[in-house]
């Protein structure tokens, strides 16, 4: 009776998830994690405008934009997976619903430009999306730099670079 008691509490004990013990604090690992919620939120409603401007786009730039927009739109949605996976591995539920997307955006959510939107408003309007992930990607990076988050820094200089190069591309188009 004894082994069939120890086999049955070596079976529930197996069956509990460990603690998170990464070499990160619980403190640092939510702040992460809560900043990273922004970042994915800047991402999310950045990738929603650039699919809305790609399927919308009019005018003498359209061959051009529907094509950009579509590359930037494709490659920031496959981004977006890797980022809420990120919090998921830090112990934390990721932002999934467009109530905590809004919330937890800096980027306004302007919906539907219409018949009078110019390709100029939404190029302007992407690359002030762009830079905007750049900063919150920025504030996260530093948290996650202190705390010696590697992966999390290692994934958010990874955005930097995508997104500081669509804010360039784009603006260029502007002058």
């Amino acid at each position: 009776m004894t082994s069939t008691t120890t086999g049955s509490a070596k079976g529930a004990a197996a069956s509990t998830a460990p603690l998170i013990d990464i070499g990160i604090g619980a403190g640092d690992r939510k702040q992460i994690a809560d900043g990273l919620s922004r970042f994915l939120a800047d991402a999310y409603t950045l990738y929603l405008k650039t699919h809305n401007f790609h399927w919308n786009v009019t005018g003498p730039m359209f061959n051009a934009l529907h094509g950009m927009f579509e590359t930037q739109y494709t490659e920031q949605w496959t981004a977006l997976d890797e980022v809420a996976e990120r919090i998921r591995a830090l112990g934390f539920n990721a932002p999934g619903s467009y109530a905590e997307f809004t919330r937890l955006s800096s980027i306004a959510e302007e919906p539907g430009l219409g018949d009078t939107a110019d390709w100029r408003e939404m190029v302007r309007q992407l690359t002030v999306g762009n830079e905007a992930v750049c900063r919150t990607a920025r504030a996260v990076l530093k948290v996650a730099d202190a705390a010696g988050d590697d992966p999390s820094v290692d994934l958010l200089t990874q955005r930097l670079q995508v997104h500081e190069k669509y804010a360039w591309m784009l603006r260029s188009l502007l002058q």
